[in-house]
């Protein structure tokens, strides 16, 4: 109870005792990319086009298809167009395909956009001429999509996501825990790979689809053991915080991934979960100290009573400092974690 209050008190919800039990052995810690590491903010940056397209016509077939579509990075789009002084047009028969891309009709043409295994499986032309531009821009760690019309290439639109400020320090900590990071995402392996070496992740895992991720978690279990914990934010990671041993939730996420987690960080900071771990492991310490001391006060006090030598009255007072010795020390984890030292470390 006192560990769960102090968690709560520093934005960190846990949802059970036994939360706290198994989050004190996790050895992977896993997290999403965009919403986690990232801000979830992603902004349009480049746009490159195929030869003899101009970049208007190339901004609008994109706009005018995103515009449909409510996922980051087609929002990114449509607002960095429109900063441009371009206007998304109308859009009919509109589809997705999941993480993949997204088609529809602008006038008289078939506009497809999405990754590069999506277009050559339609058989779009002119994708070997914008390797190059793509290769770079995904090196910058900058997320790119293709924009084809008619079966055709027209160019490359990327967009490029902030870190939040507290990565780095928290993947850190994290590292000083002793545990190993993975990053899920679902974007190429370039643009995943250069974030990944900005803040310090240990294991990337690139182009996984959101129903891979449970999958990706079931992986990792089975090569490190039951001790993986996950944090994301988004709808399609619900079924990935279920699946792992703890699931930690954003709290500024969706509310789905928050109802699925065993731990929910109110702050949306990624150092609150380095705090939870510390809050963790010196509760479950607690535990054990408590228990060691009611233990001697019955393993010293019973034989004695059996015997006849202990009067009942001393008993009774025996017993009841041993609550008050269990409540006492749990009561020192307030002493410890305080605001200006939230990981509790020993002064």
């Amino acid at each position: 109870m006192v560990g769960s209050g102090i968690g709560a008190e520093r934005g960190i919800l846990i949802r059970s005792g036994e939360a706290i039990q198994t989050f004190k052995d996790v050895k992977v810690m896993v997290l999403d990319k965009t919403g986690t590491i990232t801000r979830g903010e992603p902004k349009l940056t480049d746009a490159v086009t195929a030869e003899g397209v101009e970049e208007t016509r190339l901004l609008t077939l994109a706009a005018s298809v995103e515009n449909a579509s409510e996922h980051p990075i087609a929002r990114a789009i449509v607002e960095g167009a429109k900063e441009r002084d371009v206007k998304p047009g109308e859009v009919s028969e509109f589809r997705s395909t999941g993480a993949r891309g997204v088609s529809g009709k602008v006038g008289d043409e078939t506009v497809l956009i999405g990754n590069r295994r999506l277009l050559e499986e339609e058989g779009v032309s002119g994708l070997e001429a914008l390797d190059d531009a793509m290769a770079e821009l995904e090196g910058k760690g900058r997320t790119v999509v293709i924009v084809a019309a008619d079966g055709q290439a027209l160019g490359l639109v990327a967009v490029a996501d902030t870190l939040k400020e507290e990565s780095i320090e928290a993947i850190r900590g994290m590292h000083d825990l002793g545990l190993h990071v993975v990053m899920i995402t679902g974007d190429n392996e370039r643009a995943a790979r250069a974030v990944a070496d900005e803040v310090g992740i240990d294991e990337v895992q690139a182009g996984v689809l959101p129903e891979g991720k449970v999958d990706a978690i079931r992986a990792l279990q089975k090569k490190h053991g039951n001790h993986v914990a996950m944090v994301g934010d988004g709808i399609n990671d619900a079924p990935a915080l279920t699946q792992a041993n703890v699931g930690i939730a954003i709290g500024a996420g969706a509310d789905v991934a928050i109802e699925a987690a065993d731990v929910t960080l109110v702050r949306g900071e990624l150092t609150a979960v380095v705090d939870a771990m510390h809050l963790s492991r010196a509760t479950y310490g607690k535990i054990v100290q408590n228990l060691i001391w009611a233990s001697a006060y019955n393993v010293a006090a019973i034989p004695i009573a059996a015997i006849g030598l202990l009067h009942p009255m001393i008993g009774v007072i025996a017993m009841t400092a041993s609550s008050l010795s269990v409540i006492g020390n749990s009561l020192l984890l307030k002493r410890r974690f305080t605001r200006e030292n939230p990981q509790g470390k020993s002064t």
